[in-house]
């Protein structure tokens, strides 16, 4: 028997401190629902999920950009919408002026119509999204994925080529021979008006289709991540009671160690 060195005291306390740390672990994983409290908790696995969080904020990213373009295609068709119904009123203001039973003079008012309505059509070929012009023709590509890589080409859309500057700015309805040319120029550009509303539609299809899918992706990248660092709660509460049970069971048999050496008074008595 000795004194100065309890060895069921110093085995007692040090099995206290395990329990005691195993504890906090666990209380940290509970409290914050991740049972990746640090990286030492799973190196490896630490560093995928560190490159699963970015790769899942690039794809959110990349779908909140693809929700931009779709807005900016459906504000083309929009304009598109009202070029079509003004285009549809210059074909028949250009019928109704080869009436041989009309003047000039009524001509002359039609042509009023005809020529203001060319003006909104030329009008709507300055218009922009957000500082982007619409109408232009210039290409642009929109970021599908999370790396940038393999991007969308948009399809433009160009309201100053000839087929719609031909109706626009070049015609009249003023005389019979006028308004046939007229109508034939009209009719050239309501057909390129039709094929340009079609590449809209695709490139909202599109958009939509690649919109779907990084949906998909995120939320499997999300399921794999929550696989490495999420904690499960069950497991992780039946660990904190068996814990719990023995950091309480250490500090009783701490305090039943250090009172061994007490016995050494009855020697002395």
């Amino acid at each position: 028997m000795v004194i100065n060195t309890n060895y069921s005291a110093l085995n007692s306390a040090r099995n206290l401190g395990d329990s005691q740390s195993l504890l906090n672990r666990s209380l940290a994983r509970l409290s914050s629902g991740s049972k990746l409290i640090a990286p030492s908790d799973d190196a490896a696995g630490f560093a995928v999920a560190t490159r699963f969080d970015a790769q899942i904020n690039r794809t959110q990213a990349a779908s909140d950009n693809i929700g931009n373009a779709i807005s900016f295609s459906q504000t083309q068709d929009g304009y598109l919408k009202k070029v079509a119904k003004a285009l549809d009123r210059m074909s028949e203001l250009s019928m109704l002026a080869q009436d041989n039973t009309k003047s000039d003079t009524d001509r002359g008012l039609y042509n009023t119509e005809f020529q203001n309505l060319a003006d909104f059509v030329d009008a709507t070929a300055t218009r922009d999204f957000n500082g982007v012009s619409m109408f232009g023709g210039a290409n642009f590509s929109v970021t599908v994925n999370s790396e940038a890589i393999s991007n969308f080409a948009y399809s433009p859309i160009n309201l100053t080529t000839a087929s719609y500057t031909n109706a626009t700015q070049t015609s009249n309805i003023s005389t019979t021979s006028a308004a046939a040319t007229a109508l034939t120029n009209v009719k050239a550009a309501i057909n390129q008006l039709a094929t340009d509303r079609a590449t809209v539609g695709a490139n909202q299809a599109a958009l939509m289709m690649y919109q779907e899918q990084l949906g998909v992706s995120k939320d499997n990248l999300a399921a794999a991540n929550s696989r490495i660092k999420d904690v499960n709660v069950a497991d992780e509460s039946t660990s904190f009671a068996k814990y719990n049970i023995l950091v309480q069971a250490g500090t009783a048999m701490l305090s039943q160690a250090n009172s061994t050496p007490q016995s050494v008074l009855r020697l002395l008595g």
